[in-house]
């Protein structure tokens, strides 16, 4: 090839990288940023309870982590509906993430005839917050020593119980004791799970199930522990058995409520995968290490894997043994 042509030749080629490459360079110059804003967690609980303490820790690590400031905004109400419904309104562009329970997102399906959003469609999920062993007590009061003496005292009388969130653990739980041996255990409902724990401590209830550290602040005002969910103690009550170890079987006793951070499903996966990893980065922090000694969870933060496993495996699980207790419907 004569150089005058090859020559052409490389120059061409080079203005044509040229080209090519300024549009790539105009498009990330485009790119959006993630965070390009503030940061909002909504929680469907008040302050002060597990759901938003948990919060509350990672907006304080997504602060730190993203240089963008996140706040917690407690939007409680209507068995999660408050909460989620302002989720599902938000822009689907990862700025905006929610705090609920299972109960929320899976109960919620069997429990109302109609929804302002749909489960399947609107909603995707990002990381698990586990609650550990949840604390099972009784009111002085009561009477009540142990697992067994809470049936035996809820088929002789009229036994109140705290919720904080219809078709909740603790319905699912109280609607299949009154099933299966007879009881007379009444669901007594609150915004929340420190207003339920309040009441215990002054005796307007009889028995309560929620977590170590909402239960530990009214421990000593009248109450009981006399059992914990789950397979294992809780490390912070490990005097206390299970109420499997107690008799307590099932497919029930099998599972776990859990908090779930979702976000809605519109945002690209890829960015719930990010903000999953983020979120167990938390467990690395001194305040999310505290918290757990403090509320006896033994288990960190899980990712987006964990949770989409919850929702495809333990989601249907959930749903079908609500529906099997025949609970009303809103």
């Amino acid at each position: 090839m004569p150089p005058n042509n090859r020559r052409r030749i490389l120059l061409a080629g080079a203005a044509g990288a040229a080209a090519g490459l300024a549009p790539l360079r105009h498009a990330s110059a485009q790119a959006p940023r993630f965070p390009s804003q503030q940061m909002t967690l909504i929680v469907a609980s008040p302050p002060g309870g597990l759901m938003d303490n948990y919060a509350r820790m990672l907006a304080e690590h997504f602060t730190a982590r993203f240089g963008q400031t996140a706040v917690v905004e407690n939007r409680p109400g209507a068995g999660g509906i408050v909460a989620i419904e302002a989720l599902v309104k938000a822009p689907a562009d990862g700025h905006t993430m929610l705090f609920g329970s299972t109960g929320m997102y899976f109960q919620a399906r069997v429990l109302y005839r109609k929804l302002p959003y749909d489960l399947d469609r609107d909603i995707a999920p990002i990381a698990i917050f586990p609650t550990g062993p949840l604390a099972l007590a009784a009111t002085e009061k009561s009477g009540i020593r142990d697992y067994k003496g809470m049936i035996e005292r809820a088929r002789r009388e009229r036994t109140l119980m705290g919720n904080y969130v219809k078709g909740s653990y603790q319905q699912i739980l109280a609607e299949n004791w009154n099933r299966e041996h007879g009881c007379k255990f009444e669901m007594v409902n609150y915004k929340g799970e420190v207003p339920m724990w309040m009441d215990m401590a002054t005796g307007q209830l009889d028995v309560s199930i929620g977590s170590y550290q909402a239960f530990a602040k009214v421990r000593d005002q009248g109450l009981r522990p006399i059992g914990v969910t789950g397979p294992v103690r809780s490390p912070r009550m490990p005097e206390v058995p299970t109420m499997i170890e107690q008799g307590f079987g099932g497919p029930i006793s099998r599972l776990e409520a859990t908090v779930v951070m979702i976000a809605r499903s519109a945002v690209p996966a890829p960015l719930l995968d990010q903000l999953g990893k983020a979120a167990v980065e938390s467990n690395d922090t001194a305040r999310s290490r505290a918290m757990r000694e403090a509320m006896g969870i033994p288990d960190g933060v899980m990712g987006r894997e964990a949770a989409l496993r919850l929702w495809r495996e333990d989601g249907p699980v959930w749903i079908r043994e609500v529906r099997a207790l025949n609970l009303p419907v809103d």
